[in-house]
């Protein structure tokens, strides 16, 4: 078995809430935003201990091409104000094995095809996507959906209230959250072979403050609720786990 931090799967989707916020006057039309962050996030998915790491921001749109640290590096095949409809390749990032509990294999880097789908209507922004790894240590099918609502509080201050949830496959959930025969007997816990299932939901809230030109800081803060085929699993210490992220970036 192999395991993804969930620190860091909860981090790009509180990056995805921050970069939407800094590019929001300019998502319909080209753009490049860059800068810096910093996250607070779980060491893994379940994990009571925390990491603060550094991640750079990045957000580029020309044309029908894009690249992003939510949705990788791809194009929209179909473009409009309230339709999009895009394909990417996406980083599916590995895990330490210090950041895990002993005896629990590590991840490799992995790549990752993704599909997804963005309908605006009204305020109201709804993302469906699936990603299929397809490199890397652990494979698998994990799709996500989210609901945004980006609301002006104040001429320079955006608030995007977040609500979003995860799906995986047997073989994502086993990777992730099972434990094999050999783990069992050298971490100390008992074997676990999940199911695919719905994995978790999230609820995020992300602030965005303009400041003079093109400069923006944001600030996220969420919290992610584990299912129980992956709350379930022997070392999984905490259902409820919060995060947050904020950031400082220029776009041109």
């Amino acid at each position: 078995m192999k395991i993804m931090a969930h620190g860091w799967t909860l981090a790009l989707t509180l990056l995805v809430g921050g970069l939407g916020s800094m590019t929001a006057q300019a998502q319909d039309g080209d753009h490049v935003t860059l800068g810096v962050g910093v996250a607070a996030v779980p060491e893994f998915e379940g994990s009571k201990g925390y990491r603060v790491l550094p991640i750079p921001l990045l957000d580029v749109r020309a044309g029908q091409f894009f690249a992003s640290l939510g949705d990788g590096i791809g194009v929209h095949v179909v473009d409009t104000p309230t339709l999009k409809l895009g394909g990417s390749v996406t980083y599916v990032r590995g895990y330490r094995r210090r950041d895990v509990p002993e005896g629990i294999d590590r991840l490799s880097d992995a790549a990752g095809a993704r599909l997804f789908t963005s309908l605006r209507l009204g305020g109201a922004i709804a993302t469906v996507g699936a990603t299929r790894v397809i490199g890397g240590g652990t494979r698998g099918t994990i799709a996500d959906a989210r609901l945004s609502y980006p609301v002006q509080t104040a001429e320079r201050v955006t608030i995007i209230p977040t609500l979003a949830t995860s799906w995986a496959d047997d073989k994502h959930m086993r990777r992730y959250f099972g434990v094999t025969p050999s783990e069992a007997a050298a971490s100390g816990f008992a074997a676990y072979r999940p199911s695919g299932g719905f994995k978790d939901v999230s609820a995020i809230v992300t602030a965005n403050y303009r400041l003079a030109g093109g400069l923006n800081i944001a600030g996220s803060a969420g919290v992610t609720r584990l299912f129980d085929k992956a709350a379930d699993s022997p070392f999984v210490e905490r259902r409820w786990q919060p995060a947050g992220f904020v950031g400082i970036a220029y776009s041109f």
